[in-house]
């Protein structure tokens, strides 16, 4: 056994890092983190200094007890954890457990960092190790503390008064106003007219275009003509005054410099990615994390070809900068290579936690040497990683950009002109590799690599013609996940390791989506954000998250200590929890809406949140006769739906007429969507069918092919819960709680009952919503099996006396099984599986 143990996060780190250290070292991976709180209120104590109860996180008890055996055996421990303030916190999680299961005595301990797997970066890190750093400990307790504090105790408010099963956290809160706050901006927007006027020119080397730069004596702006009629007598005029030509009455010509972008953080990593391969952050962060960690390259085996791609920094170390500047010239020539490295200013206030930018580990593995063993999303991310390294230390771009004036001076009302603008690239310099992305075109972009033909003052170029076009302001731009990235980091809302967390737990709580690669917020967040915006506005304030952020990241620096700061937050935070839960009103929470009155009926009708989602209703809980209620349509909201939309809602449930066999058929909306009914029998809509529209021979179809299916799905039928039924895989065994595969050589028809309840034993236990319940269903079931077979009810007998309290207890759970499916039994009807009607009531 070796006598050196050196522990990372994951198996693919720990396969190329065992390469490099050889047999005296025992590499293990911890499989991420290895403890977590308590999923329990209390895990965090205030009145106790913020004491935190940690338990080992289920999932990786194996790989724990595999560092811990290994321990034993080790005289060195190496804690390789990443080099962030999580990966500290990794790090101290596992030498706690070490030394709460009595593994320390007697062992050195080490903690070691890298920001690259290479064998020179690993054996440079082991030969100088340090000692944890609980100052970065501390500041990711302090996080992990806030975090659920803020969780477990908001969380419960929105549930009183939004809707149940919502939660609240202190980072995705800010980020969910944000989109949200666009969304309002975009609601609110008044689109206004404006006209733009253009001349079309002929020259003989080249036909181009030239804008109105100047009109009645002075500069043209973007709203100086807003209707058409004076839009056309301007149009008209100026070609009055052309006469069929226009006269350049000045060129100009300015040479400009563009420095090449910096390398990549972890931000502009996960923008560019999402602007140029569409990528999003989390697919950009688990592709860089398989580079980072290492690829097998051939005979070379396994390989890290990026640094540690969590990072704030944008600097090079001089090994990188030396290899890069033999790369640039062996590649492009000594004329792309500046006279010195560039030097990139990281904006980050706290970039000291990771060393580098991210760049690729050697310059020399190029896209090109790589790309066979990548697959096509690393290619990618390699590329760009690789080009933009590249390009960063290469020299500026030299542009040149003309502009022609045309001026008309006969125009009546002043002076008028055009202007024609054209950039073209006189030396590429980094532009040769590799140019940054933008979220959005500017003015210039037109311009850009547009050559006009060469021109002198006093030339006279014929006119084809001068046109006039329409225009209307557009609202800001929902956010993409590039632009949301961009935005979380300029106001200071988490951190590079976050970003791409905050955005998955939005839209895993619906309280997001994308539409057309931009985040649009659903009713239920927009509800969660305005609830959080009116009455917990501190916390949701884009400086203050930012300023705790900082407070955070002082903590990490040993500036600050984390208890005074957790009680800081605490105590008002506490404090307002306490009386928003007394003091708000659902209706006013939940952002309800009265839209006007119902002709017909002469009730209120009004939009709600409800537990299913957002929906009408007509009339009042005071009111004699309960009230209606409606579902939104998709793409409804109900911050913008009229009274006349609501309306429609309520001509469901239609019916369409009768079935040959005189049942009525009729279509609505259940909690699982549309669907139609024909007697007993429910059948969901296809997505291409709209309840509002659905005639009766289309209905009666859907019906059909429900009851084809449901006679098709049937194989066998013990009679006792045990059926083998028709899939979308295939056949199977199930007894309503459990699912089991037939062996391939056995046909479904002849499987006998014995041989179901065998197979159903032996499945494994479904994980999920519903584990407890399966496990309770897996005891019945043995039981089931151990009644049908005597060799497994003898082995049970013979346990039975050793073990009596076990056996009561069994008995306990039996009954409770039996109950429970009692209840089940009057709550499940054995008909045909239908969509669930539930009242929308809130």
């Amino acid at each position: 056994m070796a006598k050196n143990l050196l522990i990372v996060e994951s198996p693919a780190k720990a396969k190329t890092i065992n390469k490099y250290l050889g047999k005296d070292f025992h590499v293990l991976a911890s499989y991420g983190h290895v403890r977590d709180l308590r999923p329990k209120e209390g895990a965090v104590d205030p009145e106790h200094g913020f004491a935190m109860a940690y338990e080992v996180i289920e999932r990786n008890e194996k790989h724990v007890d595999a560092i811990a055996k290994a321990a034993k055996q080790a005289d060195d421990i190496y804690l390789a954890t990443d080099l962030d303030r999580e990966g500290e916190a990794i790090s101290w999680h596992i030498s706690e457990i070490l030394k709460e299961r009595g593994l320390l005595e007697g062992k050195r301990m080490h903690r070691v960092v890298f920001s690259e797997i290479t064998p020179k970066a690993i054996k440079a890190a082991v030969a100088n190790p340090r000692q944890l750093s609980h100052d970065l400990v501390d500041a990711q307790q302090a996080r992990r503390a806030l975090d659920y504090l803020v969780g477990f105790n908001l969380s419960p408010v929105l549930w009183r008064k939004v809707q149940r099963g919502l939660s609240a956290g202190r980072v995705q809160s800010p980020a969910l106003r944000m989109i949200v706050e666009r969304e309002e901006e975009i609601e609110a927007f008044n689109a206004r007219e404006y006209w733009t006027i253009e001349a079309q020119l002929k020259h003989a080397d080249g036909d181009f275009t030239a804008r109105l730069s100047k009109l009645n004596g002075k500069k043209f702006e973007q709203f100086d003509l807003t209707n058409e009629a004076e839009t056309l007598a301007a149009r008209d005029a100026l070609k009055q005054a052309a006469r069929g030509r226009l006269t350049v009455s000045d060129v100009s010509s300015k040479e400009r410099k563009r420095r090449p972008a910096a390398p990549f953080t972890t931000s502009t990593l996960q923008q560019e990615a999402a602007r140029k391969l569409g990528f999003t952050t989390s697919r950009t962060m688990k592709i860089a994390q398989g580079l980072y960690e290492g690829v097998a390259l051939g005979a070379e085996g396994n390989v890290g070809l990026i640094t540690y791609m969590r990072t704030d920094s944008t600097m090079l170390g001089d090994d990188a900068l030396a290899e890069l500047r033999q790369l640039i010239t062996r590649d492009f020539g000594a004329k792309a290579l500046p006279d010195a490295p560039q030097v990139y200013k990281t904006k980050s206030k706290n970039a000291q936690e990771a060393h580098e930018a991210i760049r690729p580990t050697s310059a020399m593995y190029t896209p090109r040497d790589v790309a066979a063993f990548l697959n096509d999303d690393q290619r990618k991310l390699y590329e760009l990683i690789w080009k933009r390294t590249v390009a960063c230390q290469m020299i500026h771009a030299t542009l040149n950009t003309v502009s022609v004036e045309f001026a008309l001076r006969d125009v009546p009302g002043g002076e008028a002109s055009f202007r024609a603008s054209g950039t073209t690239v006189i030396d590429p310099g980094f532009l040769a590799v590799y140019e940054e992305g933008r979220d959005q075109k500017n003015v210039d972009d037109d311009d850009e690599g547009r050559r006009l033909p060469r021109m002198e003052t006093g030339e006279q170029v014929p006119l084809h013609d001068i046109v006039a076009d329409q225009h209307f302001t557009e609202p800001p731009p929902r956010y993409s996940e590039a632009s949301l990235v961009k935005a979380l980091e300029e106001h200071g809302i988490g951190r590079p390791s976050t970003y791409a967390s905050i955005i998955q737990v939005l839209q895993n709580r619906e309280y997001v989506y994308l539409d057309s690669r931009r985040f649009k917020p659903s009713d239920v967040g927009r509800a969660v954000s305005n609830f959080l915006t009116s009455h917990f506005t501190r916390y949701v304030d884009y400086d203050f998250t930012a300023k705790l952020e900082d407070e955070l990241d002082a903590v990490s620096r040993g500036e600050e200590a984390w208890v005074p700061l957790m009680e800081r937050f605490w105590l008002p935070f506490k404090q307002q929890v306490d009386e928003k839960t007394e003091s708000v009103d659902r209706n006013e929470a939940t952002g309800a809406r009265e839209l006007g009155t119902d002709p017909k009926s002469g009730k209120p009708v009004s939009v709600r949140l409800g537990r299913y989602g957002p929906f009408a209703q007509i009339g009042t809980k005071e009111d004699e006769d309960k009230p209606t209620f409606a579902s939104l349509r998709p793409g409804q909201s109900m911050h913008t739906i009229s009274l006349a939309d609501a309306l429609e809602l309520f001509k469901l449930p239609r019916k369409l007429g009768q079935a040959e066999n005189g049942e009525e058929v009729s279509v609505a909306i259940g909690r699982f969507g549309p669907f139609v009914k024909q007697g007993e029998t429910y059948a969901s809509l296809k997505p291409e069918d709209d309840p509002y529209t659905i005639e009766l021979p289309r209905a009666l179809q859907i019906v059909q092919e429900r009851l084809e299916m449901l006679a098709n799905r049937l194989i066998l039928d013990f009679g006792n819960g045990v059926q083998v039924l028709n899939g979308r895989y295939g056949a199977y065994i199930t007894d309503g709680e459990k699912n089991a595969r037939i062996p391939k050589e056995q046909e479904p028809k002849e499987l006998t009952e014995a041989q179901c309840i065998g197979l159903l034993a032996a499945a494994p236990v479904r994980k999920g919503r519903f584990g407890k319940k399966t496990a309770t269903k897996k005891t019945a079931t043995k039981k089931a099996a151990a009644a049908k077979t005597p060799a497994v009810k003898k082995a049970a007998t013979k346990k039975a006396p050793a073990k009596k309290a076990a056996a009561k207890k069994s008995a306990t759970k039996k009954a409770a099984t039996k109950k429970s499916a009692a209840k089940k039994a009057i709550a499940k009807k054995p008909a045909v599986k239908k969509p669930i009607e539930k009242s929308l009531e809130a």
